[in-house]
């Protein structure tokens, strides 16, 4: 226990470990949420890391493999280390790219092979990309995708080394046969769609859920105190089936001692699944009810008033609100998806939202490990500005500030491979990735797991500390991207 300046003395606050907290970019009052919303892929349903991303990668390379690509692929293993989510890939040159908000390349590599200084300049000469062609740069965003990144830095690798092959600009030349870095990543898409489309991948997880699956004993603990102040709602991009397996997996068989065992559905006012976010987000798609007996999908639009315990499945977020009565603004949902889920129930609907990052846990762990290397970092940088800071248009003088940029250089490549062959999520060096910028700016709420929210009251006040832009504030030295909740009381 330790106090908190925020709170009376009378009151002790539990100090609660980084893997416990809630972090904050917008101030949301608990109070006021009158709905809780979850995704169930990632967000109630965690899967085991690295044992399901070999699986999705395993299964992505024999299906290459079966449509006719090199039987050499079939030597390559799933790396946990090299990939992590926010990449971009490049499918004019078959580059896979970190980049910051703005397009600028913090680390490019071809293959395995990671490109310095003149490399990355021919292929970007202003080490920038149009992040908006969305044409050639597809962003890697979810967690599924970190099987198909690997996979395909796996294809550029063994096509780049492969002596069968003539090495081009944009792909290699076999014979009268081009293989296209774009060809190469569509085959691989397409591949990872046959995945989930034919439901290999859900049937291999169902087969052996306790390989692939957490069973987190505090998810149905969770719900039931929601559910004691809120409406709560399940909506899932996966079918009916899975989402019974999954759920009943994780709510039914999952009970501490002497708990009662309850229906799975009985957690929810709400229950959609199929719904095709984004599409969710805007107009939508028929809601229809689902046969719990047979799986199968009634016929006609439902156009009635919310039955408990009835499962639907499409429709739209506009639906939601309607069939629970609730706006917007009073809805908190949790997903993992910065895009499919954080994104555009933010941007369309104004939902309050809390963006499941499992990846955070790491990223805080190493960086309380490594943080002499950020403060020393930090340091250098005011340095480097100090030494301007009494200089004008009018100084002749030029300053030797080499040894500090290099030594920048070294902290930046031993902070940013502390977290793993293509470094940080949230950072490179000082800098934001991508990930990070759409973190900060569309998730009200981010945590390791929604399961912290039992560490925190539901009258709680999630209070972004103030953003203070004045001439007086020092540009170069705001560069801390986790903010601690404060607890604040009436």
């Amino acid at each position: 226990m330790d106090s908190d300046p925020s709170i009376s003395s009378e009151e002790p606050k539990v100090k609660r470990s980084f893997d416990q907290m809630v972090f904050v970019n917008r101030s949301v009052t608990l109070e006021n949420i009158q709905c809780y919303g979850f995704d169930m892929d990632y967000t109630m349903a965690i899967y085991k890391s690295p044992d399901y991303e070999s699986l999705g990668f395993e299964l992505i390379r024999d299906r290459m493999v079966s449509v006719g690509y090199p039987h050499e692929l079939l030597r390559y293993t799933y790396d946990p280390s090299f990939p992590t989510r926010g990449l971009v890939i490049d499918t004019n040159f078959g580059n896979l790219l970190k980049v910051d908000s703005n397009g600028n390349v913090l680390v490019c590599s071809h293959g395995f092979h990671f490109l310095k200084g003149e490399d990355v300049h021919q292929y970007y000469p202003k080490k920038f990309i149009q992040r908006d062609d969305t044409d050639r740069f597809y962003i890697l965003n979810t967690l599924y995708n970190l099987s198909e990144t690997y996979f395909y830095t796996c294809l550029v690798d063994f096509f780049t080394r492969c002596t069968r092959y003539t090495n081009l600009l944009k792909g290699f030349q076999h014979g009268d046969l081009f293989m296209s870095y774009r060809s190469m990543f569509q085959d691989a898409r397409d591949a990872m769609d046959f995945l989930h489309d034919s439901g290999i991948l859900k049937d291999r997880t169902i087969k052996n859920l306790e390989k692939y699956v957490i069973k987190e004993p505090n998810l149905p603990v969770l719900l039931t105190r929601i559910k004691m102040v809120a409406k709560v709602f399940l909506a899932t991009n996966s079918d009916y089936n899975y989402t019974e397996a999954i759920m009943k997996y994780l709510l039914e068989n999952n009970l501490k001692s002497g708990s009662q065992k309850k229906p799975w559905r009985s957690y929810f006012d709400l229950i959609v699944v199929d719904t095709r976010k984004p599409l969710f987000f805007a107009e939508g798609t028929v809601l229809r009810q689902v046969d719990t007996d047979t799986g199968k999908l009634r016929i006609g639009t439902y156009t009635g008033d919310l039955q408990h315990g009835t499962v639907y499945s499409g429709g739209s977020s506009d639906i939601i609100c309607d069939l629970l009565d609730v706006r917007g603004k009073d809805i908190l949902y949790v997903g993992d998806h910065i895009f499919g889920d954080i994104l555009k129930s933010k941007k369309r609907q104004g939902w309050k939202t809390f963006l499941v990052v499992p990846e955070l846990i790491k990223e805080l762990q190493v960086w309380d490990e490594k943080k002499s290397l950020f403060e020393e970092l930090k340091c250098l940088d005011i340095f480097l500005a100090e030494l301007y800071k009494h200089l004008d248009s009018g100084s002749q003088e030029v300053l030797d500030i080499q040894a500090i940029q290099t030594r920048m250089k070294v902290l930046t490549y031993r902070m940013d491979t502390s977290y793993g062959q293509m470094g940080s999520l949230l950072r490179s060096g000082a800098r934001q990735t991508l990930f990070a910028s759409q973190l900060m700016r569309y998730a009200d709420l981010y945590s390791s797991t929604c399961i912290n929210l039992l560490h925190y009251p539901f009258n709680y006040l999630f209070m972004a500390p103030p953003v203070l832009v004045s001439p007086l504030t020092h540009p170069r030295i705001r560069m801390r991207l986790h903010r601690k909740p404060i607890r604040v009381h009436s």
